[in-house]
C-alpha cells in the first residue's frame, strides 16, 4: 500500500522509553519521517531516530498546535485516551486536521482516530500496521463495511471530485445503507475499485450499479449518483441535472499528460507475450498509456533478456539497468526474501520503478503487478509518477 503522503510530512511522537524504541521501527518504516519526544529521553530518541528527533521541554500537549500546522500525518504512541484529551481543543474539522493515527506502546494495534478519510489517518494505519505486523483498528462506515467511500473514490488515481457536503453526507449514506447507487464510468481508469483508497479484495457491493452514460440514468432509481466524467454538470439536460443535483458527485479524473516510470521484473525466459500484457495491463490499472513512459529500468541481471529487450525496441524505450545492491537500498511496500534468494535485492520492478522516476514509494501508482504466462514464468510491473 502507498503512503498517503510524503513521509516528510509525518511526525512520530512518543513519551516513554518503551514508546520511544516501538518509534524507532516507525521512523524505519517511514523515511524522512521526524521523531518527536520529550528532552529527558533525548539520548533513547537520537538513537532511535538516528540522530533525527526533536526532543522539547515542556508538556507534551503544548507541541500538538504546532505538530497539526506542520504535518499532514501524525503517528502517536501515546495512550488513546491522552492524545484525544490533547487534541480536542484545536480540531478545525476533518476537512482542515491531519491524519492521526494512535499506536500501542507494544505495537499491536493501529488505531485511526482523527481524519480518517479526508485526512488518510485510515490510509496511514494501514500502511503502518503493515509495516509493523500490527492490526488496524477501522472504525468508518464504509472500511466495516469494505464498501466505496465516495470521498476517496479515486485518490490514487489523480482524481477530483466536486460536491457540497451536504451531497457527500447523503451519498455516503446511501452507499454504507446499501440503498442502490449509480455510479456512471465515461473517462479514467477502470480498475479503479481495486485501487480505492486502502483497497478492496472483495466483489464491488450489489446496491452499486454500474453505468457506461450519464444519459442512459432513471433518477427515480437511485439515492446517490457518482459520476466519472470529463464533462461539465451544466452539459446535462436541465431536467435531468436538476433531478439528481442534490445526490450527484462529479469526479474527474486527470488529463493523460503525466509521465510515469516503469519498473520491469521477469523470470528467465519469460516470453515477449507474457511481458506485454503485464505492462498493458499495469499502464491500464495506472489509467496512462504507453506515450506516457518516460522511464523504464531492471536489474542489470536482465541486461540480456531477449524478450525484455524485444520489447523496449518495439516501443521505442530505453532500459536503464541497476545493480542489485542500488536497487535494495530503495524502500518499497512489498519486500521479498524469494526476490532477494534469486536477485540480491528484496525488489526489482518496485525499486526500479522508484529509481528511474527519482522519487519514493509515496508515488507508486502501481505497486506490483505480476502476471504469470501459460509457461509459468512470471513478469511484475511497478509504475511511478514522475514528478513533473
Amino acid at each position: 500500500m502507498n503512503l498517503p503522503f510524503p513521509s516528510e510530512r509525518i511526525v512520530v511522537i512518543a513519551i516513554t522509553r518503551h514508546g520511544i524504541a516501538l518509534a524507532g521501527r516507525v521512523v524505519a518504516a517511514l523515511p524522512g519521517a521526524q521523531l518527536y519526544a520529550p528532552e529527558k529521553f533525548r539520548a533513547e530518541a537520537e538513537a532511535a531516530a538516528l540522530g533525527a528527533a526533536v526532543c522539547y521541554a515542556g508538556k507534551t500537549g503544548a507541541q500538538i498546535p504546532a505538530l497539526f500546522e506542520q504535518f499532514d500525518g501524525i503517528a502517536a504512541i501515546i495512550p488513546l485516551g491522552a492524545m484525544v484529551r490533547m487534541m480536542s481543543p484545536h480540531l478545525k474539522g476533518k476537512e482542515h486536521d491531519p491524519g492521526v493515527v494512535v499506536l500501542d506502546g507494544a505495537g499491536h494495534y493501529a488505531i485511526p482516530v482523527l481524519a480518517g478519510h479526508l485526512g488518510s489517518a485510515n490510509a496511514l494505519a494501514e500502511y503502518l500496521a503493515r509495516a509493523l505486523g500490527a492490526l488496524p483498528v477501522l472504525t468508518t462506515a464504509s472500511d466495516v463495511r469494505e464498501t466505496l467511500a465516495v470521498d476517496l473514490l479515486g485518490r490514487e488515481l489523480g482524481w477530483t471530485f466536486a460536491a457540497t457536503k451536504q451531497v457527500i453526507v447523503r451519498a455516503s449514506a446511501a452507499v454504507v445503507n446499501e440503498e442502490p447507487v449509480a455510479l456512471v464510468q465515461e473517462a479514467g481508469s477502470r480498475d479503479w475499485w481495486t485501487h480505492h483508497a486502502n483497497g478492496r479484495s472483495n466483489a464491488l457491493p450489489a446496491n452499486i450499479r454500474l453505468l457506461q452514460n450519464i444519459e442512459e440514468l432513471d433518477p427515480s432509481r437511485y439515492g446517490a449518483v457518482l459520476w466519472i466524467t470529463q464533462r461539465q454538470p451544466d452539459a446535462l439536460p436541465a431536467v435531468l441535472h436538476e433531478a439528481i443535483r442534490d445526490r450527484l458527485i462529479v469526479y474527474t479524473p486527470p488529463q493523460a499528460d503525466m509521465k510515469v516510470a516503469l519498473g520491469i521484473g521477469c523470470d528467465s525466459g519469460t516470453t515477449f507475450d507474457t511481458i506485454a500484457r503485464a505492462v498493458d495491463a499495469a499502464l491500464e490499472q495506472a489509467g496512462v498509456n504507453d506515450s506516457d513512459v518516460d522511464a523504464v529500468a531492471s536489474i542489470d541481471l536482465k541486461a540480456s533478456e531477449p524478450c525484455l529487450l524485444q520489447l523496449a525496441a518495439a516501443r521505442g524505450w530505453q532500459i536503464k539497468f541497476y545493480p542489485a545492491a542500488e536497487l535494495s537500498a530503495v524502500a518499497v511496500p512489498n519486500p521479498s526474501e524469494v526476490v532477494r534468494k534469486y536477485t540480491g535485492t528484496p525488489s526489482v520492478s518496485e525499486a526500479a520503478a522508484l529509481l528511474a522516476a527519482e522519487t519514493d514509494m509515496s508515488q507508486l501508482l502501481v505497486e506490483k503487478y505480476k502476471l504469470r504466462g501459460p509457461d509459468g514464468r512470471n513478469a511484475t510491473i511497478s509504475i511511478a509518477r514522475i514528478a513533473q
